[in-house]
């Protein structure tokens, strides 16, 4: 990696999951992790599954707080959109991916926005805390890259896709993934 790319970025990059030739895209997600390693991985998926959305990384929970309310440069809506779904790390530095998910639900101009968590952690203490939060779903990472594009698929079609078909739960290897109204 170049020195550039470890340097903190104050804002997250948007970079468009499709081909150029097609259609602008309109729909935004906001990632929330501290891995840049895994936003690419998502952003690689979502090419593969020919998914489209524009993807915007936050890499702690202070960004995505600026991020969500428009501050500290993200004020131009045309180029940091208010984001369709929130996909959400737990375990974050300084302060972790429930604190932010709760701050979301407390604010009524977000408090209907989607919120996937999308964390390493199997631990049913995170994933109950994290439903208790007000999570509307929680997803354990998958381990290989076909999972992960699978996980994109399903994310488009519940709650990117202009008009998704109603589906109450899905599959991700081994893992059944229910809906819940938050």
């Amino acid at each position: 990696m170049s020195k550039q790319r470890n340097e903190r970025s104050p804002r997250p990059r948007a970079v468009p999951t499709e081909a150029t030739h097609l259609a602008p895209l309109k729909v935004t997600v906001l990632h929330v992790d501290d891995d840049p390693n895994d936003t690419e991985l998502l952003r690689a998926a979502a090419r593969k599954a020919d998914v489209r959305f524009i993807l915007h990384n936050a890499e702690d929970a202070e960004q995505a707080i600026a991020y969500l309310t428009g501050k500290d440069g993200y004020a131009d809506r045309n180029a940091y959109g208010v984001p369709a779904l929130v996909l959400l790390d737990l375990k974050m530095p300084r302060a972790t991916g429930l604190e932010v998910l709760k701050w979301i639900r407390q604010r009524k101009e977000s408090d209907q926005m989607p919120v996937v968590v999308l964390s390493g952690s199997e631990l049913e203490d995170d994933i109950q805390r994290a439903y208790a939060a007000g999570a509307n779903a929680y997803i354990v990472k998958p381990l290989e890259f076909e999972g992960l594009v699978q996980f994109v698929k399903n994310i488009s079609e519940a709650w990117i896709a202009p008009a998704p078909k109603p589906r109450q739960s899905f599959e991700i290897g081994r893992q059944r993934l229910s809906l819940g109204s938050g």
